[in-house]
């Protein structure tokens, strides 16, 4: 239940994520208005690219925002190889840009970090890592990690020069329906949409992950307008019990498509990357309520049936 209405922007409210917490927020009774780079008409939407300041001073010229959730970002770690200036210019000058606004008009920014902060960190991976080791014990192996870090680190320094309230989240491989295929995206939707269209995929051996339904995060992020708690920090994804290693995911998910592994190459650990990651939810389940209840099995079936849907497949 909603405390009270608030004013909410989302930057990046086009993309996967940011379209569900949209849809999360308003069904609060939040008022909510989108911006990303689409160029389209319809409510609550405005185009913007946060990497340039005077596109983003208009939207705020036009409304009064209590809170911010700022999502607009380049994912992904080839993707930040490939295209590292797109990168750098959204992730980290497009953050400058919001925080300046924030600076000035005092409203509160719920930051979206990035689990990969945490690097080859062979430990729990709890948010007090990034306080407790030297960043160079965490071995961040990509731009988009750095990236996603520098933008922590300017919204602490910003609340310390400034006095700004930032809460910072840190997803866990989130997936689910809205979430198209490119090359760039994470290992549940590129396996799925291989999987639809019998192309051949890859899966390494030895890396295990916790992921976590769109719906369920969401849940979580929108508690934080009713329970923000300025400087804090959180991890949120799955259950601990859904660690499984790639392997077993891309078992679930031939299952649920009805394919079997001829079309799958097994490979020993991919090079520049997390062998495990084992997160420590805790806090954000004492703070934000966060209870994930959409199981693997559940939640694949779900994004496997919206794929087909969207990419128009018979059966």
């Amino acid at each position: 239940m909603v405390m009270s209405s608030k004013r909410v922007l989302v930057t990046g409210g086009a993309g996967f994520i940011g379209t569900n917490l949209c849809n999360e927020l308003r069904r609060r009774g939040h008022e909510v208005l989108a911006v990303d780079l689409l160029n389209n008409d319809r409510d609550g939407y405005e185009r913007c690219d946060v990497r340039f300041f005077r596109q983003l001073e208009r939207v705020f010229e036009r409304h009064t925002f209590d809170y911010v959730y700022h999502l607009a970002a380049e994912y992904g770690r080839w993707n930040g190889e490939d295209y590292y200036e797109n990168l750098w210019q959204t992730n980290v000058v497009g953050t400058k840009n919001l925080l300046r606004l924030q600076e000035r008009l005092g409203f509160r920014m719920i930051f979206f970090s990035s689990a990969e902060v945490y690097g080859d960190y062979t430990g729990v991976m709890s948010e007090d890592v990034m306080v407790n080791n030297p960043i160079q014990d965490t071995y961040q192996m990509n731009d988009y990690a750095i990236t996603k870090w520098a933008g922590e680190l300017m919204c602490m320094n910003s609340a310390t020069m400034f006095g700004t309230e930032t809460v910072r989240v840190r997803p866990v491989n989130c997936y689910g329906p809205g979430e198209h295929f490119t090359p760039y995206r994470g290992f549940i939707p590129k396996f799925i949409y291989h999987a639809l269209f019998d192309r051949p995929y890859t899966v390494y051996r030895g890396h295990k992950r916790i992921i976590d339904f769109v719906e369920d995060s969401c849940r979580t992020w929108a508690n934080i307008v009713d329970r923000f708690i300025p400087g804090e920090v959180y991890n949120v994804g799955g259950r601990p019990e859904w660690e499984r290693s790639i392997q077993e995911y891309s078992d679930l998910i031939l299952e649920t498509v009805g394919r079997d592994d001829a079309i799958v190459t097994y490979e020993d650990g991919e090079p520049f990357t997390t062998q495990i990651k084992t997160m420590d939810f805790s806090k954000s389940e004492r703070d934000l309520g966060h209870n994930p209840a959409v199981s693997p099995e559940d939640g694949i079936r779900r994004t496997v049936d919206w794929m087909k849907w969207y990419y128009r497949i018979e059966g």
